[in-house]
């Protein structure tokens, strides 16, 4: 089966969300079948990040909608919005 990476940008539910603690409970709950591939912080304004967040997702039905209610029920997590979504290419060796 093929593969999806999604990229996705998070903002904090507030000014005093802790980004990191965000990414960490991201990578410790996240449900089977996904990846957490690469978290980048990146600046917003005024002192404020978001996250950056690369997941890697099976090809399949309902995948995307499984990650969308993931992330809203996750702890910190204010918006999110899919900005990019490409099938991961097969690595030759």
């Amino acid at each position: 089966m093929s593969k999806l990476v999604v990229r996705v940008k998070i903002l904090p539910f507030d000014a005093e969300t802790n980004l990191d603690e965000v990414s960490k409970s991201l990578s410790e709950t996240i449900p089977s079948g996904m990846e957490l591939n690469a978290v980048s912080k990146q600046p917003v304004a005024f002192g404020l990040f978001s996250l950056l967040i690369d997941f890697i997702l099976d090809d399949s039905e309902g995948q995307m909608d499984k990650l969308e209610d993931f992330l809203g029920r996750t702890e910190g997590v204010g918006q999110f919005e899919v900005v990019a979504m490409s099938r991961r290419s097969v690595q030759i060796k």
